[in-house]
């Protein structure tokens, strides 16, 4: 039993189009002549979208298409009037209805055109295409609070997209680098708010410029707390909210990126957490170039610059006993080095690992066999016990050593 004083609430279902009909009509704003012109338009609207759509000779289809060119009209007319009836009403007296029908088509595809996701190997070329037409088929019998939803999660999407795009073409890189790359806009966003001042102007992270950043910022004192992550001062205002709603994820990312317990590519390329989640470019090359200039900055200093047969080997010869190696000893260090070995062992095996691992490349061979030469022919004068005195020894470091009286 309904009370006396309880207040009904009268559920509207009519299409808007029908309401600003109504309405325009019952206000003085929409006249005979106009509704008439109405009437004429609507069939033929009626047909066009049946035959867009499939088949204008069978009633179903017109049907249908009655139903589709009725509520392109309500979207149109309800999205751009604000739901306002006395503006939707101005319209359609003002307007052509076929007008009003192809801007409520032309909104679901622009709406369409946008991207649904983020990830750059599924990028699609933005604009409507044919294929999409029955995606647009569906639509077209949608209410606007759908289309409303689907398209604030389509503009977040291309927003997020476009701060990515960004930032790529910062570093000198195109969309066609993206997508061959297949990250996500995301990855990408993390990245330039982890690397911030540490990666200027056309310098696209490779993996070398990101592991040395992420390594710089574990060294760096008080790096347990994360970063003001603040965008570059040009970054386009419209963009900055959908790049700074990654900042969270980075600040929770954060107290792993800076754990120097777990190396930079354990972290980032072997966590399941983090496989995907931050954007570099995979450059085999640089990560040559950057594994030669390691090998060549631990030879050099190794070696002290010097590349002589008497040098080398006696550098050698310190890593075989286990000893700092060095490339010039004194007759007083020879000695206790043959002691040495003669006490703990000859590892020659030490020697050609480094000679392997930091020797430059071309000259590899070339010392792996002086120094296979010079153990052949000295091991057994080195490890002799019956040379009580080192003569021999001493004698046999002289020779092929860097060796000083003093």
């Amino acid at each position: 039993m309904v009370k006396p004083n309880a207040e009904i609430t009268l559920f509207e279902n009519r299409p808007f189009f029908e309401k600003a009909l109504r309405y325009g009509i019952q206000h003085g704003l929409i006249d005979n002549a106009k509704l008439q012109a109405i009437r004429t338009e609507a069939p033929k609207g009626m047909v066009q979208i049946a035959r867009y759509f499939g088949t204008e000779y069978l009633r179903p289809e017109l049907e249908t298409a009655r139903l589709r060119m009725v509520n392109l009209v309500s979207l149109y007319l309800e999205r751009s009037s604000a739901a306002d009836l006395h503006h939707a009403a101005l319209q359609l007296r003002e307007n052509s209805l076929l007008s009003r029908s192809k801007g409520g088509s032309d909104m679901l595809k622009a709406m369409l055109a946008l991207p649904q996701n983020t990830h750059f190997g599924m990028h699609e070329v933005r604009g409507f295409r044919d294929e999409q037409i029955p995606i647009l088929e569906r639509w077209t019998l949608k209410s606007l609070d759908e289309f409303n939803a689907e398209l604030a999660k389509r503009q977040l999407v291309a927003q997020v997209m476009d701060a990515a795009i960004w930032f790529a073409q910062e570093w000198g890189l195109d969309v066609d680098t993206l997508e061959d790359e297949g990250k996500d806009a995301e990855a990408v966003i993390r990245t330039a708010l982890v690397m911030g001042s540490g990666l200027g102007k056309q310098d696209a992270p490779d993996w070398v410029r990101f592991q040395k950043r992420i390594e710089t910022l574990r060294k760096k004192s008080g790096a347990t707390k994360p970063p003001a992550f603040a965008l570059p001062s040009d970054f386009p205002e419209e963009l900055q909210t959908a790049a700074l709603a990654l900042v969270d994820s980075v600040r929770s990312d954060w107290p792993k990126i800076i754990d120097g317990s777990i190396s930079v590519k354990k972290l980032f390329n072997q966590t399941p957490a983090f496989i995907g989640r931050y954007f570099w470019l995979d450059d085999g090359l640089a990560e040559v170039e950057e594994y030669e200039r390691e090998v060549s900055a631990a030879w050099d200093k190794a070696t002290g610059g010097h590349d002589d047969e008497g040098s080398l080997l006696t550098l050698f010869l310190g890593l075989a006993a286990g000893s700092t190696p060095k490339t010039l000893m004194s007759e007083k260090s020879a000695a206790a080095l043959i002691r040495k070995i003669r006490k703990s062992g000859f590892k020659p095996e030490l020697a050609t690992q480094f000679i392997q691992t930091h020797a430059p490349a071309q000259f590899q061979a070339d010392y792996a066999q002086m120094w296979g030469s010079f153990v052949e022919e000295g091991r057994d004068t080195l490890e002799s016990d019956a040379d009580y005195a080192l003569h021999d020894a001493l004698a046999l470091l002289r020779r092929e050593c860097n060796v000083t009286k003093t």
